[in-house]
């Protein structure tokens, strides 16, 4: 594509792209704003999809040129990006190391050991648990020095891969975006996401300056509030400078909202819930309480406070995550319940 041809840099095949841009009619019918649609990174085939693919397709191949044998990386314990970090390693015959922070605090079986865990475990991946709070970064860099010492040649990767490189595949999803959409003969208005790492949403800010495209982004938060926007936009330029991008990717381009975070990262919302409840019923899709199910608990929102013009089409980047259902089994006992008194379905 465009984008990625511009910026020359090496890139290994790890997913099944484009992923596909279909419509949730249900969902709009249900909601009375603006026509939805969903951009199904979920499906993009590497140990079951995620948005961390198209990243590492380019932190792999960087990897790979510094001749590294293993894999670094951190998240929380039932991390999509280190399932599909395990996924990518085994895939180049790479060892991968991990370090996983247990942020909530959660002891249970459920989710300490299944969902992505499982994965993790079955794809190869050696597991470091260590407690909320610990300084990931520091972690890394002390589990990839006693590598060294024992010869081996690890490659850190950032936690979300959100480096420059990964966010750059999100400016190639970007233009993805607009050829399906046209291919559909619809104009996309507005792309909603999970915000974490920063690197998604500032690649698709980035992609779409670069296209001249109008179309805005708004990241729904889902980790802490402070410092969120001014990640995106950082990357986000650094992204575009990557490409060989000459002009400016404006700080008014890059919306952050963290109104739907609750008590904090991976912690399960009501909203959330019953936005999960809501699209498996109504569109056959499954989200999860970390990132999509709060994601779309945003879109809702919003599409009630008349935050879209009516006319609009808005893309639902689905990030992935369904594997860490499984993970929070316990919450799903019962359905959610509206705040009418009645259940969500």
């Amino acid at each position: 594509m465009q984008i990625i041809e511009a910026s020359k840099r090496p890139r290994v095949s790890l997913g099944h792209f484009p992923t596909p841009l279909e419509p949730m009619p249900n969902l709009s019918r249900m909601l009375g704003g603006p026509s939805l649609y969903v951009k199904r990174e979920d499906c993009s085939g590497l140990a079951t999809g995620g948005n961390k693919t198209r990243k590492l397709e380019f932190v792999v191949a960087d990897a790979l040129s510094k001749q590294a044998d293993t894999l670094i990386t951190q998240g929380g314990v039932q991390s999509n990006h280190v399932r599909q970090t395990a996924a990518a390693a085994a895939r180049f015959g790479l060892r991968c190391e991990v370090i996983l922070e247990n942020r909530i605090g959660k002891d249970d079986v459920e989710y300490c050991e299944s969902g992505n865990v499982l994965l993790d475990r079955l794809l190869g991946a050696q597991l470091h648990v260590v407690p909320s709070g610990t300084d990931m970064r520091a972690a890394m860099e002390d589990l990839a020095q006693r590598l060294r010492a024992g010869g081996a040649r690890p490659y850190v990767i950032a936690g979300g891969a959100s480096t420059p490189a990964g966010s750059l595949a999100y400016a190639d999803c970007a233009e993805e975006i607009l050829l399906q959409a046209r291919s559909l003969g619809i104009r996309v208005n507005h792309v909603i996401t999970a915000t974490g790492s920063a690197g998604t949403q500032a690649g698709l800010v980035a992609g779409f300056r670069m296209l001249k495209s109008d179309a805005a982004v708004t990241g729904i938060g889902v980790r802490a509030a402070v410092g969120a926007e001014e990640q995106v936009l950082r990357l986000a330029r650094a992204a575009a400078d990557l490409a060989g991008f000459e002009g400016e990717v404006e700080s008014s381009r890059v919306r952050v909202n963290c109104d739907y975070l609750g008590a904090g990262y991976g912690m399960p919302t009501p909203a959330a819930m019953r936005a999960i409840w809501l699209a498996a019923r109504m569109e056959g899709l499954l989200l999860d309480p970390v990132y999509t199910g709060k994601c779309m608990a945003g879109l809702i929102d919003l599409i009630r406070k008349d935050y879209f013009d009516e006319e609009s089409a808005v893309v639902f980047l689905h990030t992935g995550g369904s594997q860490a259902l499984y993970g929070y089994r316990s919450s799903f006992a019962t359905a959610p319940v509206h705040e009418s008194g009645t259940h969500c379905i």
